[in-house]
């Protein structure tokens, strides 16, 4: 294992913050070796995924001095130590960046300008076009100057996981069964993750319009291999999913190994480690497009009342929510019109009119424009 550690463009006189990694395995791409990256909490108060990656990180350890590892593996247990040092009269603030109000999970880097700059660069050949757009990727990368700290730590992750063949982002949601975030495109390279996980939903979408850090990197092959002719083909250089490791509370040694495992499971399936590949679990549940999801918010303030449990099978009509007004004790009931699964909620007891409340898989697209939430 080697311990690198990149640092942060300081906010503040005496103020210095790393951003530290572990790399494992094969040092380089020769010989065809994959390269996995893997990294926990860029919301950095969705702690689940951090625990994950800390039992993980020991699992790598002992497969690589079993010689067990055939890709090199980067793991980064913590992508948000801005957000670690947040916090306002006692409460942690992990999702947004407090000198900026930016979400830390968006406004990644696109690269839709490395489009142009292809079609003037690749070949015939696939293999040499995917060096190619690495090639290109780590250039812009190197011509980006971060003016804050913010935007540095978004450049190192990129710099760290442009060239990876398979991106994964841990994070978890308020109050949530385990779900994960993928390309249409890419599913087929993560059901088997899906189903290790036990993941209660798996939402597609190719764009969700959010700048997010998967799609940073998925994004870029998808419009390259939409775009280029068949004299330049271009393969698949980056798959990238979310996986969303149920809710902020649920951190225990248990749940984090059985997630840890999991992940294991998968890159033995990949053959990204040695092993005999364990028989793939059912899916739970099938790949809906995250369009299709529906989305609920509060009509009036009040007191919220939960009707429905998390990972439930929701039928149409069904009641989820009941906000109560104290003061005239009137009762509005939010019922679901979509039947699929309660796959999160927000970890609210009282809420403001507008306040988002959760969300329920469904098959059929109702949404456009961004959807991921702020």
């Amino acid at each position: 294992m080697n311990r690198q550690s990149i640092p942060l463009l300081s906010p503040a006189i005496g103020t210095h913050r790393e951003l530290v990694s572990f790399h494992f395995g094969p040092t380089d791409s020769i010989g065809g070796a994959q390269k996995i990256y893997i990294q926990a909490s860029l919301h950095a108060d969705e702690t689940p995924a951090m625990l994950t990656t800390v039992l993980l990180k020991r699992r790598l350890l002992e497969l690589e001095q079993a010689g067990a590892l055939n890709a090199q593996i980067v793991l980064v247990p913590v992508a948000n130590p801005v957000g670690l040092g947040q916090f306002v009269l006692g409460q942690f603030v992990g999702r947004f960046d407090l000198g900026s109000g930016k979400n830390f999970n968006r406004h990644f880097v696109q690269f839709s300008k490395l489009v142009a700059q292809a079609k003037d660069a690749l070949g015939a050949d696939a293999n040499d076009n995917k060096r190619i757009v690495r090639e290109l990727l780590a250039a812009e990368l190197a011509r980006q100057k971060p003016l804050t700290e913010f935007e540095s730590l978004q450049l190192a992750l990129l710099k760290l996981s442009c060239d990876a063949d398979v991106v994964i982002d841990l994070h978890c949601s308020l109050e949530a069964a385990m779900h994960v975030y993928t390309s249409e495109a890419a599913w087929s390279e993560f059901e088997p993750l899906s189903r290790y996980l036990g993941a209660e939903a798996s939402l597609l979408a190719t764009d969700s319009g959010a700048g997010a850090f998967d799609e940073t990197h998925s994004l870029l092959w998808w419009t390259l291999q939409q775009q280029m002719p068949a004299s330049q083909p271009v393969p698949t250089g980056s798959i990238a999913v979310t996986v969303e490791c149920r809710g902020q509370r649920d951190v225990s040694y248990e749940i984090a190994q059985q997630d840890a495992d999991a992940l294991i499971d998968y890159l033995v399936w990949r053959n990204a480690i040695r092993g005999d590949a364990k028989p793939l679990p059912p899916l739970l549940s099938p790949a809906t497009p995250l369009a299709g999801s529906e989305q609920f918010y509060a009509p009036v303030s009040g007191i919220l009342v939960h009707r429905a449990k998390i990972g439930d099978t929701i039928r149409v009509g069904q009641p989820l929510f009941d906000i109560v007004d104290p003061l005239t004790d009137e009762t509005t009931t939010i019922a679901s019109q979509t039947e699929g699964v309660l796959y999160m909620r927000r970890a609210i007891r009282f809420v403001t009119a507008g306040a988002p409340l959760g969300r329920v898989t469904g098959t059929r697209p109702v949404r456009t424009g961004v959807l991921l939430g702020a």
